[in-house]
């Protein structure tokens, strides 16, 4: 995670990022999100999960670095992929430093970095596990087409990392493409949620078949849910002196809020804990929810 040293409205993003609002609590915005920041480490860290936190540097100005889960991924093959980003003013968010504070942190050994970033100079972009919804298990990349995400980094990234892509389209209620696909998209251990009538209708059967072929709990959501980042959810694993190995599923309460009564239940029985943590400011200067502010660490078994 890195905590932000300038967070705000970032103009630069609005325009594909439909769930950015320009609010008047603007000014007061780095301070909130600095304290949202603050409350999801310490929640997490409250369920036993590792955090590993590192600070954005104040200059120059990096109004979503709170988000790092776009421009780096960690895998446990010990690989590092970057990222190329859309937005001039996020490129700006890969540094060096937050890499070797992982594995300083974390214990993670890189044994090889994979940049995709040259594509940016072609207008080429695929930002990381916002654009990539993995499921792991078997090997597979969700993608819905964006201007954020493009199809022939995504084959790059597929070749390079060994999974299959399986890509399409998704919508919002007035036609626009989603800019990420976790805004739409979670996998769990047990359980996806998807917001499927999002998918185009020449798309849904086709990636519904393959989310009910891992054997998932399938819980569908509708575009009030969506909206609410409910979508927008992470697993993290843990250790419990009770259970043991145990996981523990990561959500903001305007999701929670969001989140249909039979639907909630039917999640919270995939996982072992649900952990609610409020990121108000966050989510609607940013139009990124909890999710986004988690770049997961895959450390060798």
């Amino acid at each position: 995670m890195v905590r932000p040293a300038r967070f705000d409205y970032n103009p630069q993003t609005a325009a594909s990022n439909r769930l950015q609002r320009p609010v008047d609590v603007a000014p007061a915005a780095p301070q909130h999100a600095l304290e949202e920041f603050d409350g999801v480490v310490r929640s997490l860290e409250s369920e036993g999960i590792r955090v590993c936190v590192a600070q954005d540097s104040a200059e120059p100005a990096k109004p979503d670095a709170i988000f790092p889960n776009n421009w780096v991924s960690f895998h446990a093959d010990g690989r590092i992929v970057l990222y190329p980003m859309q937005a001039p003013n996020r490129r700006l968010e890969r540094r060096r430093e937050v890499l070797a504070r992982a594995s300083e942190v974390l214990g993670f050994s890189v044994r090889e970095v994979l940049d995709l970033t040259h594509h940016e100079a072609e207008g080429r972009y695929l930002e990381g596990t916002g654009s990539l919804v993995l499921d792991h298990v078997n090997g597979i990349a969700y993608a819905c087409r964006s201007p954020r995400t493009d199809g022939t980094v995504l084959e790059e990234w597929s070749a390079a990392l060994g999974y299959r892509a399986v890509v399409f389209d998704a919508l919002d209620p007035e036609g626009v493409p989603f800019y990420h696909t976790n805004v739409m998209l979670s996998i769990g251990a047990r359980a996806v949620v998807v917001a499927s009538a999002a998918i185009v209708e020449a798309d849904r059967a086709r990636v519904l078949a393959s989310l009910a072929a891992s054997g998932r709990e399938l819980i569908e959501i509708g575009q009030t849910e969506l909206a609410g980042f409910a979508a927008n959810v992470l697993e993290l694993a843990t250790w419990d002196e009770a259970l043991g190995d145990c996981t523990v599923l990561v959500m903001s309460a305007r999701a929670r809020a969001a989140l249909a009564p039979d639907h909630f239940v039917r999640l919270s029985a995939c996982t072992d804990t649900v952990l609610t943590v409020p990121v108000p400011t966050i989510e609607t200067l940013g139009g990124g929810g909890v999710r986004c502010m988690l770049a997961e660490v895959f450390l060798p078994e």
